[in-house]
């Protein structure tokens, strides 16, 4: 009796840019891939301050992967969370709602991204949400728009400067991207749209510990936005430390270690990240590799773990010197990754003699406002790098953003959403409902701290015993 010896299995974790970037990449090698993933979507995080201001669906930045990846007939694409990794027996399982799954693997390649950090002041949460998800947009849109609508109804003079005041914690790309957004819809998407309340009079603050902001740019191109900024009317406060958060507003440290309140409705958050929980399991099981502050993996040069040469930690869970938490990190180290696994297939990878891991540095850019955009790009053979902002640069981002977007039907719509938001004043995602601002709440009480997923069996139940 002949029997046909199974394929090579890789199993991916995550479907953001580095697991997506993997399985497409394996799409015509020898292998059969299983891609596990907490969402149904492929998610373009870098857009994601556009959905919770209204101008972009979460459809255009979050194409399904299961439709992304149903031409390649050697992916199965599964929902759920990763539970538990297994190194020495080469598996991984995952639940979703009461069903749990145990996969095999050959080869692991591990994607899982990263969250929100509140620096231990997790509870900061409740009412100061990050910008990661999907349901994050979504929750500071109901939250933003909500300010105004409140605004326009209290009577009391101290509540509605409170109602109009928001706060942006964390002068980095995103933090700047959305305090830059959130001040352009008050000035010019809802200037004439109420009767009691000039939305263009609103308070904008952006404020972050560090002396600067966009402190990984540098301080020309920090300086550059930050003009920027105050000129849209944000107010920058810098040096200035969050200590705690509350439903009235935030409480502020400043350098010469006073305190101040900050009364105000509308808080964000997008001071730091933290890696997944994936990465300290990971590194438990390992030869001795070790994760840092952030619960990034500390990866070997060919982004491996210590002791097990095909199980491979890419994108913002990876801990590589220079390699920065960004899109092209993540992408490099799965091409990286699948590359190795390619040539294992064709018995011409020796693990103890690999080419170490090299990161392209493409450069980094920020949106600051309409037509308004800083950018740093490396000049090729030269440790300098080319320093611009400005109309170019803003136009320099459009392009870089439209070509990593998924698929060609969100590449064109986003065109010309983007088209018919910058040169008019109207935003076409301006829907907003209580379930956007309190589902999160809900659902974090359903799921009692097992999951996210978790919360959805527990939704489930609730539905299934009401029909009975």
């Amino acid at each position: 009796m002949t029997t046909v010896a199974e394929r090579h299995h890789v199993v991916i974790i995550g479907s953001g840019f580095g697991g997506l970037k993997a399985a497409r990449s394996l799409k015509h090698a020898d292998v059969d891939v299983t891609l596990i993933s907490r969402t149904t979507t492929h998610l373009f995080q870098p857009l994601l301050y556009q959905v919770a201001t209204g101008i972009l669906s979460e459809g255009e930045i979050a194409p399904t992967t299961r439709l992304v990846l149903r031409d390649q007939k050697n992916v199965r694409v599964r929902l759920g969370e990763v539970e538990g990794i297994d190194l020495q027996a080469k598996t991984v399982t995952s639940k979703l709602m009461s069903q749990e799954t145990v996969t095999p693997y050959d080869s692991l390649i591990v994607a899982a991204g990263a969250q929100q950090s509140y620096f231990g002041n997790d509870h900061f949460a409740t009412f100061a949400p990050g910008m990661k998800t999907i349901d994050d947009a979504l929750e500071l849109r109901g939250r933003i728009l909500g300010a105004f609508e409140a605004a326009e109804v209290v009577t009391d003079h101290a509540e509605r400067e409170r109602r109009l005041t928001f706060v942006v914690v964390g002068a980095g790309p995103t933090g700047v991207e959305l305090a830059g957004q959130i001040a352009e819809l008050a000035e010019r998407t809802l200037a004439g749209a109420f009767r009691t309340i000039r939305p263009e009079d609103c308070r904008v603050i952006l404020l972050d510990a560090a002396p600067a902001v966009l402190p990984p740019m540098g301080r020309k191109l920090g300086l550059k936005a930050q003009k920027r900024l105050e000129r849209l009317g944000v107010e920058i406060q810098l040096n200035a430390m969050v200590t705690n958060v509350d439903y009235m507003g935030i409480t502020v440290k400043d350098k010469d270690g006073s305190e101040r309140r900050i009364d105000c409705a509308c808080k964000v958050w997008s001071a730091g990240v933290q890696a997944s929980p994936l990465g300290k399991l990971i590194a438990e099981q390992s030869d001795g590799s070790q994760i840092d502050r952030a619960g990034r993996v500390v990866v070997e040069p060919d982004l491996t773990v210590k002791g097990h040469p095909y199980v491979f930690v890419v994108g913002d869970l990876m801990a590589v010197p220079d390699v920065p938490g960004m899109a092209q990190g993540a992408i490099q180290g799965a091409t990286y990754a699948t590359d190795i696994i390619k040539r294992s297939l064709a018995g011409q990878d020796d693990p103890a003699n690999r080419e170490p891991f090299t990161y392209w540095d493409k450069g980094s850019m920020a949106t600051v406002s309409r037509f308004d955009a800083v950018a740093q790009v490396p000049i090729p053979k030269s440790s300098k790098k080319l320093e611009f902002g400005g109309p170019l640069a803003w136009l320099a981002w459009l392009v870089l953003h439209l070509v990593y977007l998924v698929g060609y039907k969100n590449r064109f719509t986003t065109l010309v959403t983007w088209f018919i938001t910058f040169l008019g004043r109207g935003r076409g995602q301006m829907a907003i409902t209580s379930q956007m601002i309190y589902a999160r709440t809900a659902m974090q009480a359903l799921q009692s701290r097992q999951g996210p997923l978790a919360a959805v069996e527990a939704a489930d139940k609730i539905e299934k015993d009401e029909s009975a």
